[in-house]
């Protein structure tokens, strides 16, 4: 396994495992069976949110988890906006916890800017830190504008930036990514393969193939290369879980990076940040 070291010193898997649309189909028995074969590689870094499947996804984890031992394990899960506020905050909170049946959270995250202003958010946050309820804060899909303004709320202590980052999204690198490592602020990566759409580019599975390799690996290897980054696919069964390990194991040379420089160019301007 690989690590990224956080702000604090943590040091936590490089690849993680994501939970979007987990927990709320008749494949739950698989997903479960699939998170449990993540962690028993290592892939002990967990990512879920109160959004996915209205808490399906958090019970899921939770079913997954049952007789781990809770310290060998990083859980994330992220706020809805609208309940980032002092009052809200806690409940939801508190009610993540209830669903992944565990005591705190490794870390916890604003999921996307809403109306509620940053420095309440944090405020909260601090108060759920010094509660015991979270170990770090941090936010997800915040751009650079964001992130200052988050900096300048009170925000210094973030742990991450949870981005959506791939070989077809690129335009964090121009400025965003930048920007972070200068405030050195972990990036984490999600939907590494665009929901599956990226697989199907030919070009990539032309590459992929010449490797003996899938493109979903050398999706995940390009990511895994940059010493701070995360990344966090989600994977609802076993075959393909371990496929996602294999690529840690994968070195690009620099020629097979400059041939996905050019069926993948790097942003030349500046891009909002998309949003999945």
């Amino acid at each position: 396994m690989k690590y990224v070291t956080l702000p604090d010193g943590k040091k936590v898997p490089a690849l993680g495992q994501g939970t979007w649309m987990m927990g709320s189909s008749s494949n739950r028995g698989a997903e479960v069976a699939a998170l449990q074969a993540g962690i028993a590689l290592g892939m002990t870094l967990i990512d879920t949110a109160e959004m996915y499947g209205e808490g399906a996804a958090e019970s899921c984890v939770g079913e997954a988890i049952k007789g781990t031992p809770r310290d060998s394990l990083f859980l994330v899960s992220k706020a809805y906006p609208q309940n980032a506020s002092q009052k809200l905050m806690p409940q939801v909170c508190e009610a993540s916890l209830k669903r992944l049946g565990t005591d705190y959270l490794d870390l916890y995250l604003l999921h996307w800017r809403g109306s509620v202003p940053f420095s309440e958010t944090i405020e909260a946050m601090e108060a759920l830190q010094q509660a015991g309820k979270i170990k770090r804060w941090g936010v997800s899909n915040l751009d650079t504008h964001d992130m200052a303004e988050w900096i300048a709320a009170g925000g210094k202590d973030c742990t991450t930036d949870q981005i959506l980052y791939n070989l077809t999204r690129r335009g964090p690198e121009y400025d965003l990514i930048p920007w972070l490592r200068r405030h050195k602020i972990p990036i984490m990566a999600y939907s590494p393969v665009e929901q599956g759409r990226l697989l199907k580019n030919n070009a990539l599975l032309q590459l992929a193939k010449e490797h003996d390799i899938t493109p979903a690996q050398l999706s995940l290897a390009w990511i895994l290369r940059q010493p701070d980054i995360m990344v966090i696919p989600k994977a609802s069964h076993i075959p393909h879980v371990k496929e996602n390990f294999d690529a840690l194991s994968i070195d690009l040379d620099e020629a097979t990076l400059a041939e996905l420089d050019k069926i993948f160019p790097a942003p030349t301007r500046k891009q909002h940040l998309a949003i999945l």
